[in-house]
């Protein structure tokens, strides 16, 4: 089992409900075997592509996609992952395998000549 990263992409509601699932998650998350990594508020864009940078960042390292998924689909926290999404605005959430280097990536680039 490889582990993956979660990165949490987001503007904050005119509401409490993220307030609310802040003070749940790190519970929940942690009962399937993630961690939180990183938070981070955004300080400026250095670089876009016309996307809107978001205003919030959550990083967080899942054992597995296994536990990930264990995370979403658990009934104990069907109330809680309503509370996230009403809680955001510009909700962006992927998931990354872990890499030890780029090698597996760039090995399905071709270059031309």
């Amino acid at each position: 089992m490889a582990p993956v990263y979660a990165l949490n992409l987001f503007d904050l509601a005119p509401n409490d409900d993220y307030r609310e699932y802040s003070k749940r998650s790190r519970a929940a998350v942690e009962a399937h075997g993630g961690r939180v990594v990183a938070l981070g508020m955004l300080s400026h864009a250095l670089v876009s592509d016309g996307a809107a940078p978001r205003q919030a960042m959550v990083l967080v390292e899942w054992t597995s996609a296994e536990a990930f998924r264990g995370f979403q689909e658990d009934p104990a926290h069907a109330d809680l992952h309503p509370l996230r999404e009403n809680g955001t605005r510009n909700y962006l959430w992927w998931a990354y395998d872990k890499l030890e280097d780029l090698r597996p990536l760039l090995a399905g680039l071709r270059t031309e000549a």
